[in-house]
């Protein structure tokens, strides 16, 4: 597709189609998104109904392998290139000719404006047969596509871009050829001299030249996904019959055994069987630090092991892995339209239509009032000047690629972050948002309790002791507490001792005997928690447990779930935006506060059940708010729905991933932060396009008709139109590739 009225005239033709339940087309991405009853059309049958008007539809099969993700986009990427290539050729012939020729016309107004100016070295009737000759083969040969659109438009009057162009020069082209072949017209109709094939010439020339421009940094768009591709592996080497071979990476299959060399990249997901390595997830989380990995901790496709060799156990191969479910999410994003996209469609839907129509009303106006004041003769030529300038100018491209240019880069510039981006409506949304609720447990904490706090409470226990004893007797249970602590004691490289007679007591705690001695690690009584450790320690939310030697109490532990790092920064981020913070939990009241307090929260609401969370959501829409809700668990996915965009950590479940139109990789909420910036930029930058789409037609049509003539004379010479036609476009384009250079 070349323009937005390609993009309004397949959409306007197949939403007529029985059948078709819905149709959205993306002139950026090139593609056509259709919900049909199958039962009763196919796509081949969709595909006969856009031929008529010059566009085939080319079916993509769903991939089977991250291979056939690759091949696909490498098929595209060809595809466009050949275009392109054919785009080129076009503009090194026609480019050339039409400066020269341009250096001529100007040539010759200098020529007639200033006295002292040389008049051109060449008689003119030769220089009009040879310029006759040229823009013959401008117009029928090198600009046949346009050609093409005029005659698309009398079969079907579906006109688009190219319609405008070709009947603009078309009509210069037959005009200037009549009275030049014919003299006799020319007496006939008192027309001037001057004929046109110079303005066909060059205006054809600017016009491909920027159409070529424009397919260029479309593709220029379209990196973010080709950069993905490129991070999958082309091979693995894996273990099979106690061997090791190397295979295409479409072939490894669940449970192989896949070995990894240093330097050498993960062909698809899985957990660690044996070793241990520092692996670079950069692709992934955005972050530049490796991160260490030993066995059982779970490693991503296409991220790299730099140290160390290791083998895993594949899990998630082919279209299944974390890296072919990002291109996936970013390909779909990418091709959605934002609300504020409607406007443009709507403006390209009647566009062309209204065009033809105004540069036939100038060419009549010219004529009989024109003729009134300057003679037939004057009027008819700038009748012509008028029509052929109007259809050249008023280009709806500009308009078509305001919105989908700068969707496409915010939502790849997102995905370099590690900021996946569902839709263009979540990304326009997150702009306006003005509070973001977030969830307690696994977004502003890890969502994993650790020891936190060991206090002796005998004068010959000493804290490493009171942590080895609770250690040794918690190593036999399973319960989530019981494994913090024997994580801490590990990490201290402590040694545990002997017991006997473990019990497990529900819902109270462990006993054991140890070295003989009577031991205990529970939960405090209600006359134990008056003790002002003890009562200090719950009131900063944490949960405490009591080791008990021989029943005396002599330590106590603490354990919480850990704030993350980042999330004090990220919260001072947010409010230097501007933005409400809110923290919405199911824990207890003082456990939330003692966290908010920490943070910097604003406000808190505690001990909500998951239906209530998406009430209180409820409650604060009612209240103007634009909320972003950021969670984790199955919990939160009502109030991840319920908001305006739905912030899902996916370190989370995947419940809460589907629910929201954002998912942050890692789970890092500082990039909560990053999406806002990359929203409101995105944002600005489509405005931006908008209004300089609208700003060239709004100025650029009147001046093309003649508007100013009657005041001071000026007319917008067709050439200068196609120079502006050229420019809108590139300039939109350039204007969406600036969120390239971003910093979040």
């Amino acid at each position: 597709m070349h323009c937005a009225s390609c993009a309004a005239i397949i959409t306007k033709k197949l939403s007529k189609v029985e059948g078709i339940k819905e149709v959205t087309v993306n002139l950026a991405t090139e593609t056509a998104k259709l919900e049909f009853d199958n039962n009763s059309l196919t796509p081949e049958a969709l595909n006969e109904v856009v031929n008529k008007y010059g566009y085939s539809l080319e079916i993509e099969q769903p991939p089977s392998a991250m291979a056939a993700v690759a091949t696909g986009s490498t098929k595209k990427r060809e595809q466009k290139e050949g275009e392109l290539s054919r785009q080129l050729r076009n503009v090194q012939f026609a480019l050339p000719v039409a400066l020269v020729v341009f250096t001529l016309m100007m040539w010759d107004i200098g020529s007639m404006f200033f006295h002292r100016f040389p008049h051109i070295p060449i008689s003119m009737e030769v220089l009009n047969i040879l310029l006759m000759l040229i823009s013959t083969w401008m117009v029928f040969r090198t600009g046949a596509p346009f050609l093409h659109g005029v005659v698309m438009f009398i079969r079907s009057s579906a006109a688009s871009m190219d319609t405008l162009i070709g009947i603009g020069t078309l009509t210069a082209w037959f005009y200037s050829a009549l009275i030049t072949l014919i003299p006799a017209v020319k007496s006939f109709l008192h027309a001037p001299d001057s004929t046109y094939f110079d303005v066909t010439i060059v205006v054809i020339g600017f016009v491909l030249l920027g159409k070529y421009l424009e397919a260029r940094s479309k593709m220029k768009t379209g990196e973010a996904i080709e950069k993905l591709i490129g991070l999958q592996a082309k091979s693995a080497l894996v273990q099979r019959e106690g061997k090791e071979i190397e295979i295409p990476v479409e072939q490894v299959r669940t449970g192989d055994l896949v070995i990894v060399k240093p330097g050498g990249k993960l062909p698809v997901d899985g957990t660690i069987a044996e070793g241990f390595s520092s692996i670079d997830e950069s692709m992934v989380t955005g972050e530049p630090i490796p991160v260490d990995k030993k066995a059982g901790d779970k490693v991503i496709g296409g991220t790299i092991n730099k140290q160390g060799s290791f083998t895993f156990t594949a899990s998630n191969v082919g279209p299944d892995t974390v890296l072919a479910h990002i291109i996936r999410m970013v390909e779909e994003a990418q091709g959605s339209k934002a609300p504020i996209q409607q406007i443009a469609d709507k403006v390209a839907g009647i566009f062309v239509p209204v065009v033809l129509v105004l540069a036939l009303l100038t060419l009549v106006i010219w004529l009989t009032v024109g003729s009134s004041f300057l003679g037939f003769s004057a009027a008819l030529s700038y009748g012509i000047m008028g029509l052929v300038g109007i259809l050249v100018i008023a280009c709806p491209c500009a308009l078509g690629l305001a919105t989908p240019t700068a969707i496409i880069v915010g939502i790849g510039k997102g995905a370099e972050y590690g900021i996946l981006i569902r839709n263009a409506e979540s990304l326009e949304k997150l702009s306006s948002v003005d509070t973001v609720v977030f969830d307690k447990t696994g977004t502003i904490t890890t969502g994993n309790p650790q020891v936190t706090d060991i206090i002796s409470l005998d004068k010959e226990r000493s804290i490493t002791s009171l942590l080895q004893l609770a250690a040794t007797i918690e190593n036999r249970s399973e319960h989530p507490l019981a494994r913090a602590i024997v994580e801490k004691a590990r990490l201290q490289q402590l040694t545990f001792g002997n017991l006997t007679n473990f019990r497990a007591l529900e819902g109270i705690g462990v006993s054991a005997m140890i070295d003989g001695t009577p031991v205990a690690v529970r939960k405090p009584l209600d006359h134990e928690k008056m003790h002002p450790e003890l009562a200090r320690l719950q009131g900063e939310g944490k949960t405490v447990v009591l080791i008990e030697e021989n029943g005396i109490n002599t330590g106590l532990i603490a354990l919480s779930d850990t704030i993350k790092e980042e999330a004090k920064e990220a919260v001072a981020a947010l409010h230097r935006k501007g933005l409400k913070v809110i923290m919405l939990t199911g824990d207890n009241r003082s456990a939330a506060n003692y966290i908010a307090e920490q943070v910097g929260i604003d406000e808190v609401v505690a001990e909500v059940l998951p239906q209530e969370k998406a009430k209180k959501i409820k409650e604060l829409q009612a209240e103007g708010r634009k909320i972003a809700m950021a969670g984790d668990g199955i919990n939160d996915a009502p109030a991840l729905a319920q908001a305006d965009v739905g912030i899902a950590m996916a370190t989370g479940t995947d419940v809460a991933m589907e629910s929201a139109g954002i998912t942050l990789l890692k789970g890092d909420i500082k990039k909560v932060a990053h999406a806002i910036t990359l929203s409101r930029s995105t944002m600005r930058v489509i405005r931006q396009n908008l209004f300089w789409a609208f700003i060239y037609n709004i100025i650029g049509i009147p001046l093309a008709a003649g508007a100013l003539f009657p005041l001071w004379g000026i007319f917008l010479n067709p050439v200068f139109s196609g120079l502006a036609m050229a420019g809108s476009s590139v300039s939109v384009v350039s204007n969406s590739l600036r969120l390239k250079r971003k910093k979040l």
